[in-house]
């Protein structure tokens, strides 16, 4: 009768265990536009597998920008944090779901005792004895109420947001890495912009002081091409120490030491990408820090099905064999065998309202983890958004600007030519120059910031498309 009683026991239990107390998930609603608002001249994102996975910045096609990327990926401090943050969370996943099997432990002791000869209720027996044992034990919680498979689950969700967490780390850092080298290549063509507007302004100021000698010029035009040629030294010394800044930035970024770092400047211009952009409801998909987000609100609503089964016993099959003896004897034998096997049923009668309250506490967790998506998934697309106006706006400054780099330029050959003829001062030749300058400055800096601002589009829209 003892081992039916048992058997039906298990067998009930079983059949319980089937059931979860965790509320049926779904992500969290938020509204998701059929198009983005901003239009501009993006390449429409068309899913091709033999695209190289994540490597985006190979649309500015710079070997030295590879070469920082790859650098960063293997080197940075902040990634590799990132990544054993993931494997501890992937462990604690292995953890969690070891609990759904059974335990198996092994024990050996061999004890000398003795006995007081004043212990209570002692009737005969030796002073002193031996105890020899070797045996295993087992135990086993039935998972009746869903407790261990929603602890698994939680478990399981969190590893996956360590995984998205890991992707939104390295594409930060890649696009960290990548704007940090277009500003640094913005600072190089501002500098040879202004080492060839002093070698003009040399020439200018020699050409005043041969006229200034010949009595056709004031002196005064000569103290404004010294201030202009003074002005411009300046101004490459400024681009000097903003360029050491950038490039200790980047040594950072790489791993390296910034007293051993360094980078050539690079002569060539860079080519104005186009972005793929795919529609709105796939960025829910492809942006790391969403999932990420995803994820935890699963686990969150997982833990509720934790803590509700904590209102409810837990049943435990225990077990354990072995042999026992006093010594003397050889331990290995039948008469020395003892074991033991039962189910052991454990609740709570009173506790406070401590497991009400865990409930509570668990669903506003979840609570809080589907407003965090929410919010984070609207950033998402306002980040996009944001990146797209930035862009197309960016795009029409820079037509204007170009156009003003050309009138400026006209202006100075004018302006040039009117003071050799004696019919304008040089006054007008310094503010034609001061003007064509800060018309190529401005376009150079509009350039990078359109070069930065597809770096930042294509993080916003959560990578390369492959």
């Amino acid at each position: 009768m003892g081992r039916a009683r048992l058997f039906a026991t298990v067998t009930v239990a079983l059949l319980v265990s089937a059931c979860s107390l965790a509320p049926a998930y779904a992500p969290p609603a938020t509204p998701v536009a059929a198009a983005f608002k901003e239009q501009g001249p993006w390449t429409p994102a068309q899913p091709a597998d033999a695209q190289p996975r994540g490597q985006w910045w190979a649309m500015f096609s710079d070997p030295v920008l590879d070469d920082l990327e790859a650098r960063a990926e293997t080197a940075n401090a902040s990634l590799a944090a990132a990544v054993a943050a993931y494997d501890q969370a992937r462990a604690l996943a292995a953890q969690a779901r070891a609990g759904l099997t059974p335990e198996i432990d092994g024990n050996a002791s061999a004890f000398r005792q003795r006995r007081s000869d004043h212990a209570p209720l002692r009737v005969g027996g030796a002073d002193g004895y031996s105890t020899n044992q070797i045996g295993a034990s087992v135990a086993y919680e039935l998972d009746l109420w869903g407790r261990l498979r929603n602890l698994a689950s939680a478990s399981g969700d969190r590893a996956q947001a360590s995984a998205a967490d890991l992707r939104s780390m390295r594409l930060s850092l890649q696009a960290e890495v990548a704007d940090d080298y277009l500003a640094l290549r913005g600072l190089d063509a501002q500098r040879r912009l202004l080492e060839t507007t002093t070698v003009a302004y040399a020439r200018a100021l020699e050409l005043t002081q041969i006229r200034h000698t010949g009595g056709a010029t004031a002196g005064l035009d000569v103290a404004r091409a010294e201030t202009q040629l003074s002005t411009a030294k300046a101004q490459v010394a400024d681009l000097a120490a903003q360029r050491a800044l950038m490039e200790h930035a980047i040594a950072a970024l790489v791993g390296e030491s910034a007293s051993n770092f360094s980078l050539p400047p690079v002569e060539t211009a860079l080519p104005q990408p186009k972005v793929a952009v795919s529609a709105p409801s796939v960025l829910l998909q492809r942006r790391p820090d969403i999932a990420a987000a995803e994820r935890r609100a699963a686990a969150a609503n997982a833990d509720i099905g934790v803590a509700r089964a904590a209102l409810f016993p837990a049943l435990t099959i225990d077990g354990s064999a072995g042999w026992q003896s006093a010594g003397g004897v050889n331990l290995l034998q039948a008469p020395n065998t003892v074991w033991m096997v039962g189910p052991q049923l454990v609740g709570a009668i009173f506790d406070g309202g401590r497991r009400k309250a865990g409930v509570a506490a668990s669903r506003a967790a979840f609570e809080q983890a589907g407003a965090n998506y929410r919010g984070v998934v609207l950033n998402a697309f306002r980040d996009v958004e944001d990146q797209m106006a930035l862009a197309n706006q960016l795009a029409a400054e820079a037509k204007d600007a170009t156009d003003a780099v050309v009138s400026a330029r006209r202006s100075v050959d004018l302006a040039q030519i009117r003071y050799r003829q004696g019919v304008a001062t040089y006054l007008d030749v310094v503010t034609a120059q001061t003007a064509a300058l800060i018309a190529e400055q401005a376009s150079i800096q509009i350039n990078t910031r359109r070069l930065q601002a597809s770096v930042n589009l294509t993080r916003a829209l959560g990578g390369a498309w492959s």
